[in-house]
């Protein structure tokens, strides 16, 4: 019987989204809430979890106290086997500064690696909404004899200039990666798709260890590899220890023939409203509801959402939307929506394409459309939210697409 690898998974949870403002602005990216119920970061910890991948810790850095607090609170696994889910904020082990990239992270916890010991090292991001088995890219992985294997997916020209985009040959070798290049190279065969990195890799630790450790330069100064997709896969794939796994491949029990291979970077706030839209859809692209690969989150001890008449016995009218635990429609009317843990519509308030975070309130008569309301925002009586971007934009960040982000805590005038 084939000896199983011991796999150490070290999630990067460090960057600060700026393009994800003001969302961020008070929380790190992966904290982000996702779909009303979730964080970000649930979807990679649920994939590692369903797996059985549990010695996991997530590096952290920028405004981390929200997330550090939901993976204290929340990711608890038995410690009888040894399983953890552990934050590590920056601890400036190799001198007074912060991370320099996700390669310096990885070096500044080296002793993270050491400790563990394990056969292999998964590193993946922490904001991408999907579902994976990570043990199929790591088997795949161990039976080429590779230094690092990227998991990869096709993607519109137009977008590969967001990613690293591969190049490789017929037996999954890379020959070529290109870091955020604004002319990517297009797969074999056609003009306007290019094959993305998805930020997750698979190391052999020791070829971790080496290329990420500064070696000496001939003038004796170190020479740091900051960055993987910018140094890292770059310098392996010229030494030829680069693989490119196809996440399209990936087979998820309970999973349905459209929802393979999908895969949403939300790294702004278009592509943040496109991703949660597509699970309210009458046959969702992304399911939620599969419970055999489950998303895990925190649940708090909130009472079952609850739609009723209004105080003056209005009917409420909701359609094709998500209804969080806590929540209450009360004589208004929701469609196309997500309504997030304990918010509270008042009766005869519209609200509709949008998202609300939790412990939103709509005041009576009040209209809302293609919004997204971070949490405890009070929305006045009878204000109308998304109609005028003109009038929007004195208040408010308005996205590329026209969607109206109010921050959190944001006192509306």
């Amino acid at each position: 019987m084939a000896v199983e690898p011991t796999v150490l998974v070290i999630v990067l949870a460090g960057g600060e989204g700026k393009r994800l403002q003001p969302l961020t602005n008070d929380r790190a990216k992966p904290a982000v809430p996702f779909a009303g119920t979730y964080r970000m970061i649930d979807f990679a910890l649920s994939n590692f979890a369903n797996a059985g991948y549990r010695k996991v810790v997530v590096l952290t850095q920028y405004k981390s106290h929200s997330l550090d607090r939901h993976i204290s609170m929340t990711w608890r696994f038995s410690t009888l086997l040894g399983d953890y889910v552990t934050p590590v904020p920056a601890q400036m082990r190799r001198g007074p500064y912060w991370f320099q990239g996700s390669a310096d992270a990885i070096y500044q916890n080296l002793n993270l690696i050491n400790d563990e010991k394990p056969d292999i090292v998964c590193v993946f991001g922490a904001d991408h909404i999907y579902r994976m088995d990570p043990r199929q890219m790591v088997k795949e992985h161990m039976a080429n004899d590779a230094g690092v294997t990227v998991a990869a997916i096709p993607v519109p020209k137009h977008e590969a200039t967001d990613f690293g985009v591969i190049e490789s040959d017929e037996e999954g070798r890379i020959i070529g990666f290109h870091e955020k290049s604004p002319t990517p190279p297009t797969m074999p065969g056609s003009d306007d798709i290019c094959l993305a990195s998805m930020g997750n890799y698979v190391f052999d630790r020791e070829t971790l260890i080496d290329i990420v450790t500064p070696k000496k330069d001939q003038d004796g100064a170190d020479s740091a590899m900051n960055d993987l997709g910018g140094d890292v896969i770059p310098a392996l794939t010229a030494s030829g220890d680069a693989r490119v796994y196809d996440f399209s491949r990936n087979e998820i029990p309970g999973q349905g023939e459209r929802e393979q291979g999908y895969w949403r970077d939300v790294g702004t706030l278009d592509a943040f409203y496109d991703a949660n839209m597509d699970l309210i859809a009458p046959v969702p692209v992304f399911n939620l509801y599969n419970d055999k690969w489950p998303v895990f989150t925190g649940r708090q001890a909130l009472p079952p959402a609850k739609v009723s008449r209004g105080r003056g016995g209005e009917p409420a009218f909701v359609d094709g939307s998500l209804l969080c635990q806590g929540s209450i429609i009360s004589g208004s009317h929701v469609e196309g929506s997500i309504i997030g843990p304990g918010s509270f519509v008042d009766h005869d308030a519209h609200v509709t394409n949008s998202i609300l975070f939790p412990g939103v309130t709509i005041g009576p008569g009040a209209r809302l459309n293609r919004c997204i309301v971070d949490k405890n925002v009070v929305i006045p009586d009878f204000a109308r939210i998304g109609f005028d971007a003109e009038q929007d934009a004195k208040q408010f960040t308005i996205s590329d697409n026209g969607i109206v982000v109010i921050a959190k805590d944001q006192q509306i005038t």
